[in-house]
């Protein structure tokens, strides 16, 4: 191994003389090119977890449903403020003029189309968790299934205005404006500055060169750990939703076996496609998964009511608008169950995600300005997560009104009730099957994306890494999933779900940090720009 090279410069001067090179304290092993000690800490890290959960998922189940619990009632008002701070600091960059700076370099060019580039933002980031989630929130909302947002009375007008709009409180602006901070701060630093791309390096400017040491790993580490276990997580209740659809269509019977089957193929067309790489992998599979995604969308709103659709759209952007305010304050709630048990639990859900995403879409930005950058990650998915929320969610709702279908009767399983909400219209059986296929479609994309992520965080920031190594990250992921649900069930489920929650919480004051360290980045660029500028 060599030894660690300091940078050559000091906090918050320029980075051009930066002499750290990427991958540099890497060890090769059997094939693998590993950053050492971030690759065996996190995966023995990962090992102890997974055995812990297995020998007794209950115990570790409820030590960290605790763990979730406690960071959630003490630190509510951090994950509340935080997430406004990030939207501020997203909207106002757009507007700065730091937005016109250019990821790459002033004379980069963008490597995919603006909707492959669309399309790999939107299926890394909310594809598979719009699936499980657009149907079944709103429908909790308006039933009062566990509490209705701001106290208002469930089965009521004012109850369905505000189901759709508290869900797009939860999926728009919010969110995507975590995983932009991570993404542009990771891209900024990589391309732009010729740091490794690796969550350490957006943390340059603050801890200069610590930022190679411990603290620089530690960070690594966390954000390693909280992709897989939210990977993995996800992989396992996506695996229940597709098989609750196809034993909904009486296809095959929901049970351990076809879940299990259902991960194993799942990760494997994903190691196919991270062998494959970004281009012919990832880019291709995320175009399919639009196309799909379109087509189901189009049949729901062609199959539901056309004009219940756009007045279903209107109400929800409109009630959006109106109570993004009292949605987003934390102080003196009267629906404080509601409130802990969904808005704050989904920050740090997205929190512990950011990571990921935001690597992944740091690694498809290049060339884009920051401005460009911003609107499309803040803007446009929240436009495109408003309507697949009316078109599914909305459909619900009427349904619930009109007294037809499953749902009428009350939410009773989660990953039902997309397909509860299809048996009403015709041809229910092709667009269920449609969903089954999108689901799967959209885990494999986030399967692979997120492979690619940890490949480069373990193999020190190095975008090219060998194959044995993504094919590694892509199988664990899928052997974690595989085998909690085999040896622990729902329970060792939840007890994953719990972990990547509760790293949420370390890494939303990281991301309130990296706000402050990219603004430095940024702010330093535009005014030797505007100095090289001046001196042409």
């Amino acid at each position: 191994m060599t030894e660690r090279a300091k940078p050559a410069v000091e906090v918050g001067s320029r980075y051009d003389n930066v002499d750290y090179q990427i991958g540099q304290d890497n060890v090769q092993i059997a094939g693998f090119d590993i950053h050492n000690p971030v690759f065996g800490i996190s995966a023995v890290l990962i090992l102890i977890f997974v055995i812990g959960t297995l020998l007794a998922p209950e115990a570790a189940n409820g030590m960290l449903l605790d763990a979730r619990n406690w960071a959630i009632a003490h630190f509510d008002w951090l994950f509340m403020a935080g997430g406004n701070l990030f939207v501020i600091f997203c909207l106002a960059l757009i507007f700065l003029p730091v937005g016109k700076i250019r990821i790459g370099g002033e004379s980069a060019k963008p490597e995919f189309s603006t909707m492959s580039w669309f399309a790999m933002l939107f299926a890394a980031g909310m594809g598979i968790g719009l699936m499980f989630w657009s149907v079944a929130e709103p429908v909790a909302y308006y039933t009062d299934w566990y509490g209705t947002p701001l106290g208002v009375q469930a089965l009521t007008p004012e109850g369905k205005s505000l189901a759709l709009g508290a869900t797009m409180f939860h999926w728009g602006l919010h969110p995507w404006a975590m995983y932009g901070i991570v993404g542009l701060s990771l891209a900024f630093f990589a391309y732009n500055k010729g740091l490794p791309l690796t969550v350490r390096s957006a943390f340059y400017p603050i801890l200069g060169s610590r930022t190679w040491g411990p603290i620089g790993d530690a960070i690594d580490i966390v954000a390693v750990l909280a992709t897989i276990f939210g990977l993995a997580t996800s992989l396992g209740l996506g695996a229940q939703q597709a098989a609750s659809g196809l034993a909904y269509l009486g296809i095959v019977e929901n049970g351990i076996g076809t879940q299990i089957a259902l991960i194993a193929f799942i990760t494997s067309i994903a190691i196919f496609s991270v062998v494959r790489g970004l281009e012919g992998g990832v880019k291709l599979l995320s175009n399919i998964n639009m196309i799909i995604a379109f087509i189901l969308l189009g049949a729901v709103i062609a199959l539901g009511s056309i004009t219940g659709f756009f007045s279903n759209l209107l109400e929800l952007f409109g009630s959006y608008i109106k109570n993004i305010g009292p949605l987003s304050n934390w102080v003196g709630r009267e629906d404080e169950s509601w409130f802990h048990g969904w808005t704050v639990f989904y920050w740090a859900w997205w929190i512990s995600w950011s990571p990921f995403v935001g690597m992944f879409i740091a690694r498809v930005s290049k060339g884009r300005t920051v401005r460009e950058f911003m609107l499309a990650v803040l803007v446009v998915p929240t436009i495109v997560c408003g309507v697949w929320v009316t078109a599914f969610g909305g459909n619900a709702i009427d349904e619930i009104q009109a007294g037809t279908g499953a749902l009428a009767q009350g939410l009773t399983e989660v990953p039902l009730a997309m397909f509860q909400m299809m048996e009403s219209m015709p041809m229910t059986s092709f667009i269920s099957f449609l969903a089954i296929v999108l689901v799967m479609v959209f885990f494999v994309t986030s399967s692979d994306s997120g492979s690619l992520v940890i490949d480069g965080i373990t193999a020190g920031g190095k975008e090219d890494v060998p194959v044995a190594q993504r094919v590694f990250w892509a199988t664990l992921e899928g052997l974690i999933a595989a085998a909690l649900l085999y040896g622990g069930g729902s329970e060792a489920l939840k007890a994953l779900q719990a972990g990547a929650v509760t790293a949420g919480l370390p890494f939303a004051v990281i991301l309130i940090l990296m706000c402050i360290s990219l603004y430095k980045g940024l702010a330093d660029d535009a005014r030797r720009l505007k100095y090289t500028k001046a001196r042409a």
